[in-house]
């Protein structure tokens, strides 16, 4: 009989610990989709009157003509979004090829602790930092190399502190992901006479791939709803950037310096709303793309 209450005891405990843990679950789930709701609702007085295909291409900003065009927006987002991530991309792989395959222990002990601080410093000092060095750097050296004049916020400050900023993040997870490969492969690899550049190119870069490429998707997801720091020195002017030395205005800058004194006209308030949505949905559809490449590659490659 007590053995008995023992297991009866013990199933209704574990019953009442799945049910809470599936509650907080089903909370993750539900929370992305009530902000998608919400979104739809408070922006739909400018999607009923709009047609979606004016809001998304046209770059006519008047607010206070009822003009609301995105594209100038939606473009420096992405311009700035892409070449921070190139950028971010390519210094992180290649330190992540020399932390974890080629750097003594010491070194690597030295260097983490230095990553994980420049992980978490907060983004307006970013934003400070690239105002007193990146936009002089820009309007004194680089842009007079190319023989173009510019004032320093432009879209290539933005790029060059987006991406300053998003290294720690991308290098973070590439050396976890890095982590995970068993050294028996390295080893294995090595005692059939493969060199150390041939090991890691053939063996480690394709057991790891997948996971770079997550990596990747985070990184672009982080960085396209970057604000403070990029709106500090990307120069916030509605316009469609035709080169990296132009202005840039992207939508979390549009949102951040806009939202809350507007609210008092109403459509003004639905259109930064709609810029947060088609944020969200950017963000939504390009990881939803990219978890369908992920699986693939994990099938070809693991």
């Amino acid at each position: 009989m007590p053995l008995i209450t023992s297991l009866k005891g013990r199933k209704i405990n574990s019953n009442i610990h799945s049910t809470w843990m599936f509650i907080a679950l089903v909370f993750v789930i539900l929370m992305p989709i009530a902000i998608g709701i919400g979104l739809v609702v408070k922006s739909w007085s400018l999607l009923s009157s709009d047609s979606i295909l004016t809001l998304l291409f046209s770059s006519s900003w008047r607010p206070m003509s009822g003009q609301f065009g995105f594209w100038s927006f939606i473009a420096s987002s992405i311009i700035i979004t892409f070449f921070a991530i190139l950028i971010a991309g390519f210094i992180s792989f290649f330190s992540v090829i020399y932390l974890t395959q080629y750097a003594p222990p010491f070194f690597v002990r030295i260097v983490q602790p230095i990553i994980d601080i420049l992980a978490g410093i907060p983004s307006v000092v970013y934003g400070v930092w690239g105002i007193l060095a990146i936009v002089p750097w820009v309007q004194n050296t680089v842009a007079p190399a190319f023989g173009v004049y510019t004032s320093g916020y432009c879209a290539l400050s933005a790029i060059l502190v987006l991406a300053i900023m998003i290294i720690p993040f991308v290098l973070n997870l590439l050396i976890e992901i890095f982590g995970t490969i068993p050294i028996a492969l390295t080893e294995a690899s090595l005692s059939l006479g493969a060199t150390r550049w041939q090991t890691i190119k053939f063996v480690i870069l394709k057991k790891a791939f997948p996971g770079i490429v997550s990596a990747m998707v985070l990184g672009v997801a982080r960085a396209f709803g970057e604000t403070v720091a990029v709106l500090m020195v990307a120069g916030n002017v509605v316009a469609t950037p035709h080169s990296l030395f132009d202005p840039a205005y992207p939508l979390p800058a549009l949102i951040a310096n806009n939202y809350g004194e507007m609210m008092s006209i109403p459509k003004y308030d639905a259109a930064l709303l709609f810029a947060a949505l088609l944020l969200f949905t950017i963000v939504i559809v390009f990881n939803l793309f990219a978890r369908v490449l992920i699986v693939r590659l994990e099938k070809k490659y693991i």
